[in-house]
């Protein structure tokens, strides 16, 4: 089984390998209190990204080790690319962007990243 998350308007996105989650987290860093991510984080080799260079934006800050990708057609922010902490790549998953996940369902946990 799989899922996807998409931008709006389709021009990028991630498929994963495997079922929906049943847990998440949100984060109270800058960029994602802004924008109101809820986030499940897969290993890299997870996710199928669709990515085209034309389409696919890319923010990083602080110590630019996330890189917070957007879609420069309409947008919105379905995935995130990095490391963790043990330098594995890893891709967060915007579940917002998911259409099929039903968010009211999910174990959500804070997460304090403002103090990162």
């Amino acid at each position: 089984m799989s899922y996807a998350s998409t931008c709006h308007c389709g021009a990028i996105g991630a498929t994963i390998s495997g079922d929906l989650p049943a847990e998440a987290m949100t984060c109270n860093c800058s960029i994602c209190r802004r924008k109101g991510t809820v986030l499940h984080f897969v290993p890299a080799g997870e996710a199928t990204l669709e990515a085209p260079a034309d389409k696919l934006g890319d923010y990083t800050f602080n110590k630019n080790a996330i890189h917070h990708h957007f879609c420069l057609v309409c947008g919105c922010t379905p995935f995130t690319t990095g490391t963790d902490p043990q330098g594995n790549e890893m891709v967060a998953v915007n579940l917002r962007c998911v259409p099929e996940c039903d968010l009211d369902r999910l174990k959500l946990t804070a997460i304090d990243g403002a103090s990162f």
